[in-house]
């Protein structure tokens, strides 16, 4: 249920400290809990609750604070209640009114909120960073007397695409069926107790532990041992799911007598032995929708072709970028061609702005006839190589050909920003080790993290202003001084002319 309250910021003034004193307003985490529009941020939040239903809920600059705050300082759902708890700047940044030594939450209401937080929760934080920003440009505008010209089409559109890494362990067949192996003897264990058998199945589980540490403790295992090994493993699973089987009719129940998670678990190795028979009898190692691990079945192996690593688990992303600001225009666990969303993403653009973009730049592979067609029909240039065969210079157009290839080689120097921006989410906020379980909470995760980046951007961009709003004010001042001292002047001269 929605606990309404005053999201507006409060005076460093109004702040209590029981040890005395008062904060430092040039703190970063005062500076910044300024720049952020949290009454925009808590319409978009309590969008997602009833307000009728359910128990009173944390207020929303408590929430997002508190998941900013996570995110930009890296640190597990447990520590950020204890920084909060401990630091007086994080309890004025999430909107306490005085310093408490209480902790402001229990650390496992962070998996509620990010359940919670869904894609439409992130698309309206970002509308709000846009419309501050917009408002931001448009003073700027206004101060400095520019007018801009009206086109039909304005700025730059970066694309590109990503994947978020998963926190799982590296999957290989072996691992994965021994797994499944030891998850199948710990249910034929539980399905024992609730039956009225007096002998426990054989599962042979000493055996088959043997057998997978031979090979798991191989460095380099042939490909004959590596097939043997998948043969055993899967034969091991065959004969527990047949025990399964005949207890589940034994206890002969209308629903399944174990928890919820123990069955979702049997449907998980029942599919993933599926699919590693359907291999091994194929002699291949692909398949459709591959399960790479148990604990989180919705994730894949994305194929990149990177020089670290080929191939990646976790979800992709599309994502697209305007001055600084990153949006995620399309996530997915699958693999998908990313230039298929140049299209709904050049409308998104339009969407945003009002306008569509004079120029996209993007890698080759968004360069397809039928995206090139779709942006010559609106007037947008492509900042790639043409399609077909180089033109033959020659003396007539030998200076048209040095100013395109100028060209080229600017707009691949602009289109570095979105592959840093990239970089920034990897490196320094462990965009690539998404630590979430499930779907929801693991899209919450990585569209946290474009948030923080965002206002890190927003923020850049207030001080800017404000550097130039003390620019014209000191300025102001320095024309006022210079016109009095200039009042000053006139008499004394008057008087010098007279006495000569």
């Amino acid at each position: 249920m929605i606990r309404y309250k005053s999201n507006r910021q409060l005076s460093l003034e109004g702040f209590h400290l029981p040890f005395g004193g008062k904060l430092n307003p040039e703190n970063r985490w005062v500076r910044w809990s300024k720049s952020i529009p949290w009454d925009d941020f808590a319409v978009g939040y309590y969008n997602s609750m009833s307000s009728t239903q359910g128990r009173p809920g944390k207020d929303a600059r408590l929430v997002i604070g508190s998941l900013i705050i996570k995110h930009k300082l890296n640190l597990s759902d447990e520590e950020t209640v204890l920084q909060i708890q401990e630091n007086p700047y994080l309890q004025y940044f999430v909107g306490l009114s005085s310093y408490s030594e209480k902790p402001p939450f229990t650390p496992t209401l962070f998996v509620e909120i990010r359940k919670r937080m869904g894609g439409a929760v992130f698309s309206s934080f970002e509308q709000a960073i846009l419309n501050r920003i917009d408002e931001k440009k448009k003073r700027l505008h206004s101060e400095l007397a520019e007018e801009s010209e009206e086109s039909e089409n304005k700025g730059k559109l970066l694309v590109d695409a990503t994947v978020a890494e998963q926190a799982i362990r590296y999957p290989t067949d072996i691992c994965l069926l021994n797994e499944a192996r030891e998850i199948s003897e710990q249910l034929i264990d539980e399905l024992y107790h609730l039956s009225d058998l007096k002998k426990k199945p054989r599962t042979y589980r000493q055996q088959a532990r043997k057998r997978y540490l031979a090979i798991s403790k191989n460095r380099n295992p042939g490909g004959k041992l590596r097939r043997k090994a998948i043969r055993e493993q899967l034969q091991y699973l065959r004969r527990n799911f047949r025990h399964i089987e005949k207890l589940l009719d034994l206890l002969a129940r209308s629903a399944f007598p174990l928890p919820h998670n123990r069955q979702r678990q049997y449907w998980i190795i029942q599919h993933l032995y599926e699919q590693q028979y359907t291999m091994y009898k194929g002699k291949t190692r692909r398949c459709d929708h591959r399960i790479v691990s148990i604990s989180q079945p919705h994730v894949r192996p994305i194929v990149r072709g990177k020089a670290s690593h080929k191939v990646e688990f976790g979800s992709k992303l599309s994502v697209s970028m305007v001055d600084g600001i990153a949006l995620v225009d399309h996530f997915g666990w699958e693999a998908f061609n990313e230039s298929t969303d140049l299209r709904t993403q050049i409308e998104y653009y339009k969407e945003r702005y009002g306008y569509y973009p004079e120029v996209v730049l993007a890698d080759g592979i968004y360069g397809t006839r039928a995206n090139r067609k779709y942006m010559k029909k609106h007037n947008i240039r492509f900042g790639g190589k043409p399609l077909g065969r180089p033109k033959k210079q020659t003396p007539e157009n030998a200076d048209q050909l040095k100013q395109e290839k100028l060209q080229r080689k600017q707009d691949a120097l602009e289109r570095i920003p979105i592959e840093g921006k990239f970089g920034q989410g990897k490196n320094g906020y462990r965009l690539n080790y998404i630590r979430a379980k499930t779907l929801k909470t693991s899209e919450a995760w990585i569209n946290s993290i474009f948030l923080v980046m965002n206002l890190l951007v927003l923020f850049r961009i207030c001080c800017v202003q404000l550097k130039k709003t003390l620019g014209f004010v000191q300025l102001a001042l320095l024309v006022k001084i210079l016109a009095k001292f200039t009042d000053w002047l006139m008499p004394v001269k008057s008087i010098q002319l007279v006495a000569g």
